[in-house]
């Protein structure tokens, strides 16, 4: 019996390591393309107003394969395991990494980029399920902030390596993380609560269960909507800073891979404070509360003050990173809002969903650009009131789920 115990113990150990490495591989990926688009593009021989467009629409493509990914590999993960999953997308979006690093078009880029984001699609949801299902329920909190914090520090080291070496060079460094971290899947075990459920007569990741009626659909709506603020900050204030800067009167010129590295790194120790938090409050829905307060002080910040110094300016960008800090206790709050048969597919096209909105997100900031005389400013004002509202309203008619026990199935 202290044996099996001891076996036990070591499982989310096994499982926290492996879901923080391949997340942090994730973000490494993800955010790799919003510091190197300029200079990416540049050299593919792209003018200044073409980067833009063009950036535009690569992140949108890229988005587009998170959701396509998210509905994959989230129904495969209840139908087939979360480890099945957690492995599959790290194998794909890792070559897809390399891929890039060859690509001569704009076209073979787009291609490539959609297929990372297809990979990078499960790894997220796979890992936070797993690690939620293996964790007691008073300690989750903690588990998975830390697989968000270690896996945020990704865009830190994206950031650094892409200094170091080219474009190129720095999605096959990426790539080549994501191979290794492979051979990390020994000792790392399904949940038990899976092999539960496998067991059960219950219908395991049934994509269209969420939609059998209107309070399940509000249900997993709300997981969505509450997560939006971060990838504005993340996918649209941040990825767009050279131009929001230059719109705001920045003295200089803004680097984007600064930027970035400066809202992530924020980010990940916002997201351990999160679980500290959540755990003192005994509460998520109190801890995403005091979040989006400070998003519309952050945000507000970022729009109002003008003819900002470099430093500055990323200095407020540290605090938009601070504000995006609640990722971790957004994915949690999805895992633990349903049941086994369904969690996967849940959490992981929640996630998707949410870095997906990017798309919608993106286009109505230009279309609203084009209504206001090209003002990037007056557009991601409107954006974000219509965000922030959005996530407020969802979160006002969520369920608490701080110690809730996962061990049942949805019918």
């Amino acid at each position: 019996m202290e044996v099996q115990s001891n076996i036990k113990s070591t499982l989310p150990i096994a499982a926290i390591i492996v879901a923080s490495l391949g997340y942090f591989v994730d973000i490494y990926d993800l955010l790799l393309f919003s510091i190197v688009r300029v200079p990416s593009l540049r050299s593919l021989g792209l003018s200044p107003q073409e980067v833009t467009s063009s950036g535009i629409f690569l992140l949108n493509i890229q988005m587009t394969g998170l959701m396509l990914g998210g509905l994959f590999w989230g129904i495969l993960g209840d139908k087939k395991g979360r480890l099945t999953v957690l492995f599959g997308t790290i194998c794909l979006y890792s070559l897809a990494n390399i891929a890039n690093g060859f690509v001569h078009s704009v076209e073979s880029y787009a291609f490539w980029r959609f297929i990372a984001g297809f990979g990078l699609a499960g790894e997220l949801g796979a890992g936070i399920t797993l690690v939620a299902e293996l964790m007691p329920k008073e300690k989750r909190g903690y588990a998975t902030s830390m697989v968000a914090g270690v896996g945020i520090s990704g865009a830190i080291v994206a950031f650094y390596t892409a200094n170091f070496f080219d474009w190129r060079t720095s999605f096959f460094v990426g790539g080549g993380l994501g191979l290794i971290l492979l051979v990390l899947r020994i000792g790392v075990s399904e949940s038990f609560m899976y092999h539960i459920a496998r067991k059960e007569n219950v219908v395991r990741g049934n994509f269209f269960q969420l939609f059998k009626n209107r309070k399940t659909f509000l249900k997993y709506l709300r997981c969505i909507v509450i997560g939006l603020p971060i990838w504005l900050i993340a996918g649209i204030l941040i990825t767009l800073s050279p131009e929001f800067g230059k719109a705001l009167g920045v003295q200089g010129t803004v680097n984007a891979g600064v930027a970035v590295a400066c809202c992530y790194g924020a980010s990940m120790l916002s997201d351990l404070f999160s679980a500290l938090l959540s755990q003192y409050l005994k509460s998520r829905i109190k801890v995403v509360c005091i979040y989006l307060v400070i998003a519309i002080i952050s945000i507000s910040t970022f729009f109002i003050l003008r003819d900002l110094s470099l430093p500055a300016f990323y200095g407020v960008c540290l605090f938009l990173g601070f504000t995006a800090g609640y990722w971790a206790m957004f994915i949690t709050i999805a895992a633990e809002q349903f049941g086994t048969n369904i969690r996967a597919t849940v959490t992981t096209t929640a996630t998707n969903f949410v870095r997906g909105a990017l798309v919608p997100i993106s286009l109505l900031l230009q279309y609203l650009r084009g209504i206001f005389n090209g003002s990037i400013i007056t557009a991601g004002i409107i954006v974000s009131v219509l965000v922030l509202a959005v996530a407020f309203l969802a979160l006002s008619q969520m369920e608490e789920t701080f110690s809730k026990d996962l061990d049942y199935s949805e019918e």
